[in-house]
C-alpha cells in the first residue's frame, strides 16, 4: 500500500459548506531554461467543523472521493490568518 499525499497549503475560498479551496505552491525547474518557477494547485478539501477560514494555512491529506471534486481533507490548521481576505480587500 502506498502512502497517501499529503500538501500544505494556503485556504483561498471558505464559501461553501464543509468544503475549502486550497492553494498549494511548489518549486519547479523549467525543462528548457532550467529556471526555478512558482507552479501552483488548487484543490477542494473537506473540513467537517468549517473551522478554517480564508488566509488559514491548513495541511491537507489524501482521502476516498467524498463527491465529484473534493478528493482532500484538511487535517490541521498550521497558522490562523492574522485578518479575514475581506479585511484586507479593504
Amino acid at each position: 500500500m502506498g502512502k497517501r499525499k499529503e500538501f500544505v497549503g494556503t485556504v483561498i475560498s471558505d464559501k461553501m459548506d464543509k468544503t475549502r479551496i486550497v492553494r498549494t505552491e511548489r518549486l519547479s525547474k523549467h525543462p528548457k531554461y532550467q529556471r526555478v518557477i512558482k507552479r501552483t494547485n488548487k484543490f477542494k478539501a473537506h473540513d467537517e467543523k468549517n473551522a478554517s477560514k480564508a488566509g488559514d494555512v491548513v495541511k491537507i491529506t489524501e482521502t476516498r472521493p467524498l463527491s465529484k471534486d473534493k478528493r482532500f481533507r484538511i487535517t490541521a490548521i498550521i497558522r490562523k490568518a492574522e485578518a479575514s481576505l475581506a479585511e484586507l480587500k479593504e
